[in-house]
């Protein structure tokens, strides 16, 4: 009998040390884990609150998130409330992301200086009987005075197709700014990159009014800071209709069968060729489909540029070559008499004889140089400031990535890859990865009273040639 009460005696004790080491080690289980994504720094007018939690099996007894500011704390989101103006989606089977606005227009009584963002979370354990708990922070200043722009330059006269030039003081020094033409924006960069000495705040930008712009697009200066505050105020500026030619493009069964393979092979993942004898589908898509994607490809090259004015003179044409097709020239393509389709050629097709060297417009980085689609054998050099210039069709490539190249140096000799109809360069400039007209960035007096004049009157040194 007494062993028998031992035994049970022994049992109990061993059932409380368990459960007194189940109920420790529940304890001890690790929290959810909280990343709070953004804001980083800041907070103002109207700022996105982001931040994900995850937790085993997507269980949560307690989710709490609040902006404290002084004595005063601002729910953002809670558990016990979901419907508090926050946006809860699963992302996949362990993670919930929270996310809503929190800036002043959303708490009024929010004032500028610091604050902090808590989350509490918890995840319950030991068969809901203990919970596990994590707590995040992020300290953060409330900035709600916006920014401020000022014009300095005078007379804006841009041509349709065509490129400008501002300076401009933006404050605080450390805002992001730039110009807005209809929905397309310029990055500014710091006015010493452009030979302009002295105060931070000073920004230049280039600018263009698209081919596909309405004339009467708006164009305005802004300045955006980390916690989101924006301004902008209207550029005073003056737009010249400039006329836009069309051609005729007849296509043929040779140079369908010479180009479309040659295309297809440099972009497999495309499944450009559908057919061995209809090549005209293929044609099309690399026309379209093809074409829209390297413009993109360009573009996005053109939001990387050297924060430095590379050049001191006017650009450099190609010497002595015959122009075979203009900027923003609209083609309409036939095949064996009937329209088959319509597309702009955004650049100058310049011919001289077959494999000239194809040389440098100006100085430049090579950002670009390889095949590239409709454009075939191509390279691309950044002159900084968001300038940059296209040379394309080329037959060989004498330049690579990461090369700083001279005026009239060499890059290549011009030929008839990607889709050109003959042996000739394709030359396109770019201002933040958009295609404008050349023509002025030959022009001396262009330059000089669109670009060089205005540096000169903000303080700076710069050419008069």
């Amino acid at each position: 009998m007494r062993a028998l009460l031992r035994l049970i005696l022994a049992l109990l004790l061993l059932g409380v040390i368990a459960l007194g080491g189940a109920w420790f080690w529940a304890g001890r289980q690790a929290g959810p884990v909280i990343d709070i994504r953004q804001p980083k720094r800041f907070v103002g007018q109207t700022t996105p609150f982001e931040a994900s939690v995850t937790a085993a099996g997507g269980r949560f007894s307690r989710l709490d998130i609040v902006l404290e500011q002084g004595n005063q704390s601002f729910p953002l989101f809670a558990l016990s409330d979901p419907q508090s103006g926050s946006y809860v989606t699963q992302e996949g089977t362990d993670r919930v992301r929270v996310a809503r606005a929190i800036g002043k227009r959303d708490f009024p009584a929010l004032q500028s200086g610091p604050a902090r963002i808590v989350v509490h979370a918890a995840r319950p354990v030991l068969h809901n009987l203990r919970r596990a708990s994590s707590t995040a922070t992020r300290e953060v200043e409330v900035r709600l005075t916006p920014p401020a722009v000022a014009v300095l330059s005078t007379f804006h006269y841009i041509n349709h197709g065509g490129a400008e030039f501002v300076v401009f003081r933006a404050t605080p020094d450390d805002v992001e700014a730039g110009v807005r033409v209809g929905e397309v924006s310029y990055a500014a960069y710091p006015a010493a990159g452009a030979g302009i000495p002295g105060d931070k705040s000073i920004r230049v930008a280039f600018f263009g009014l698209l081919y596909d712009q309405d004339l009467n697009t708006p164009i305005s200066v802004y300045a955006r800071d980390a916690a989101g505050n924006e301004v902008q105020t209207p550029l005073d500026h003056r737009p010249f209709q400039k006329p836009f030619l069309k051609s005729k493009f007849v296509l043929d069964d040779q140079f369908l069968r010479r180009v479309v393979p040659a295309i297809a092979a440099t972009t497999p993942d495309m499944n450009l060729l559908t057919g061995p004898e209809d090549l005209l589908p293929s044609f099309l898509r690399i026309n379209g489909e093809l074409r829209r994607r390297n413009n993109a490809t360009i573009e996005k090259l053109g939001q990387s540029s050297k924060p430095e004015m590379l050049w001191k003179e006017p650009f450099r044409p190609l010497l002595n070559a015959a122009v075979e097709a203009r900027f923003a020239d609209t083609r309409t393509y036939f095949y064996k008499g009937k329209e088959v389709d319509r597309q702009v050629h955004l650049g100058f097709d310049l011919a001289v004889t077959e494999k000239v060297p194809v040389t440098a417009a100006q100085r430049g980085f090579v950002i670009h140089a390889s095949d590239l689609g409709i454009f075939g054998n191509c390279v691309i050099l950044d002159h900084g400031l968001g300038v940059q210039s296209l040379y394309g069709h080329m037959s060989s490539i004498g330049v690579k990535v990461g090369d700083m190249v001279e005026p009239g140096q060499m890059l290549g000799r011009s030929g008839m890859t990607g889709l050109a109809g003959g042996d000739h360069v394709h030359f396109t400039m770019l201002v933040g990865g958009h295609p404008v007209n050349a023509v002025e960035w030959w022009d001396s007096k262009w330059m000089n009273d669109r670009v060089f004049r205005k540096i000169r009157e903000a303080g700076g040194s710069a050419s008069t040639r």
